[in-house]
C-alpha cells in the first residue's frame, strides 16, 4: 500500500489551497492513507478545530503535530474529542489528546504514532525513543504495520531514532519521517532493516519566504534578537512530502519518493 506524508502546514492560504494540491497528487499518485502535519497551520503557530476539519475536508486521513500544538487554546479540548489529530505521545502524561491511533487502510491496520524530540527543543517530553517503543509494544498483535512522524529539530536525533526502530524489525515499523524544520532534505531511502526514512518532510507553505515566514521578520529576529510577531509570508504555495509503498504483510518498505507540488 502507499501511504502520502504531508509537511508541515504553515498558514491558512496554505490550507486552502491543500484540497487542490492533495487532489492532484492522489490523481498521479494514488495513496492510499494521507498524513498531514498540521503543526504550523494557524498563522504559523499551531492549529485550530476549524482549521483542522479543513485539512481533513482536504484529503488528510491523520493529522501530526508537534511543540506548538498547545499554543492555541482553542484546539485543547478539539484533541480530547478526536484521535486523528495527534499530539506528540511523549508529551506529559495530562496532556491533552492522544500520541498514537489505529487506522483501518486497505485490509491493513496502520499505526501512527507522533513524537517530538528532544534535542534543541524547549518542551518538556520524555524519551521519544521509549516513548514509541512502549506504544508499539503495548498495540502488538492489534496493527499489521507503524509509521512514525518525529518532531524533532536535531538531524541526528531523527536518523538515531530511525534507525532503532529499524532494528526491532519485530516491531514493524514501515516508515519514520521527520518535521519540523521546514527544510526538505535529500535522504528519501530504505533503512537496512527495511525502514523507510527521511530526515524532514519539509513544509507545505509559501515559499517567498523564510520556513513560510515573512522574510523581514526571520531576519530581524535572527540578526538583532528583537522579539517579533511572526506573520506567514506571501508568494506561491509549495507542498513538500514523501510517498512511501509499503508491504502490509512484511511491513518492508519498498520505495521512500520525495514529491513537491
Amino acid at each position: 500500500m502507499r501511504i502520502l506524508a504531508v509537511g508541515d502546514v504553515v498558514g491558512e492560504r496554505a490550507v486552502r489551497e491543500l484540497r487542490h494540491m492533495l487532489s492532484e497528487i492522489s490523481r498521479k499518485y494514488a495513496p492510499d492513507l494521507v498524513i498531514v502535519n498540521g503543526e504550523n497551520a494557524a498563522g504559523g503557530r499551531g492549529l485550530t478545530p476549524p482549521l483542522a476539519k479543513d485539512i481533513f475536508s482536504a484529503g488528510a486521513d491523520v493529522i501530526t503535530t508537534g511543540n506548538h500544538i498547545l499554543d492555541n487554546s482553542t484546539v485543547l479540548d478539539y484533541l480530547d474529542s478526536t484521535d486523528r489529530v495527534l499530539r506528540p505521545a511523549n508529551f506529559p502524561p495530562d496532556t491533552p489528546g492522544v500520541g498514537s491511533c489505529i487506522v483501518p487502510v486497505s485490509g491493513f491496520r496502520v499505526l501512527v504514532i507522533n513524537v517530538s524530540g528532544t534535542a534543541y527543543m524547549k518542551e518538556e517530553a520524555a524519551s521519544p525513543f521509549l516513548s514509541a517503543e512502549h506504544i508499539l509494544r503495548t498495540n502488538s498483535g492489534a496493527y499489521d504495520f507503524a509509521v512514525v512522524d518525529i518532531h524533532a529539530e536535531a538531524t541526528g536525533e531523527k536518523l538515531a531514532f530511525a534507525r532503532y526502530l529499524d532494528g526491532l524489525r519485530e516491531l514493524r515499523v514501515a516508515a519514520v519521517w521527520g518535521t519540523h524544520t521546514h527544510i526538505p532534505t535529500a535522504d528519501a531511502r530504505i533503512l537496512p532493516g527495511g525502514t523507510g526514512y527521511v530526515t524532514d518532510l519539509g513544509m507545505t507553505g509559501p515559499e517567498n519566504g523564510i520556513l513560510g515566514i515573512r522574510s523581514d521578520i526571520i531576519i530581524t529576529f535572527t540578526k538583532d534578537r528583537l522579539p517579533q510577531k511572526f506573520e506567514v509570508a506571501d508568494g506561491k504555495t509549495v507542498l513538500d512530502g514523501v510517498i512511501f509503498d509499503i508491504d502490509g504483510e512484511t511491513a518492508i518498505a519498498s520505495a521512500a519518493k520525495r514529491i513537491r507540488l
